[in-house]
């Protein structure tokens, strides 16, 4: 731990001074924008001895979990909360490491699918164990807390439009 002060504390008093209506909010943003900054940083470096990226890493788990190991992109887009050229730039990386196959629908050749591979399967695996054992950045969160945080964050999921 530093002897620095912190940043945001001293955000929150600035803001309080010229618009005290508005610094909770303000800190709150910030607070969870660092936080993400954190433990993205924390779970890249997990990742990193797998060549994954955690963007990657959640691609590989979805189409691991799935029955087939297969999915439309565009599902995968939807699932993965992320825009559709996301999608198309992992499974691409993806598949230049062979973890990953890519091809049209035999139902609609419109539909492009990605499958996962043996390999990828494989690496998926491991790398989750890596990433459980680190308790995802947070192991020292006790895990009621860690429900907390999420249960804590849905209102602002739900304001955003992104659950009804």
């Amino acid at each position: 731990m530093s002897d620095t002060p912190d940043p945001i504390a001293e955000a929150h008093r600035q803001w309080s001074a010229r618009w005290p209506e508005h610094a909770d909010h303000m800190a709150a943003v910030t607070s969870v924008m660092r936080a993400q900054q954190l433990l993205l940083g924390r779970i890249e470096a997990v990742l990193k001895p797998y060549g994954l990226t955690f963007a990657a890493y959640e691609a590989l788990r979805l189409l691991a979990f799935t029955r087939t190991g297969t999915l439309p992109m565009g599902k995968m887009g939807v699932r993965l909360m992320v825009h559709p050229a996301s999608v198309t730039n992992v499974i691409g990386r993806l598949e230049r490491r062979g973890l990953v196959g890519r091809g049209p629908s035999p139902d609609d050749r419109r539909v492009v699918l990605a499958t996962i591979t043996d390999t990828g399967r494989d690496l998926a695996e491991e790398a989750t164990l890596a990433l459980n054992e680190s308790g995802f950045g947070i192991a020292d969160v006790p895990a009621a807390q860690a429900a907390d945080i999420t249960t804590a964050l849905r209102p602002v999921r739900t304001s955003a439009g992104d659950l009804d």
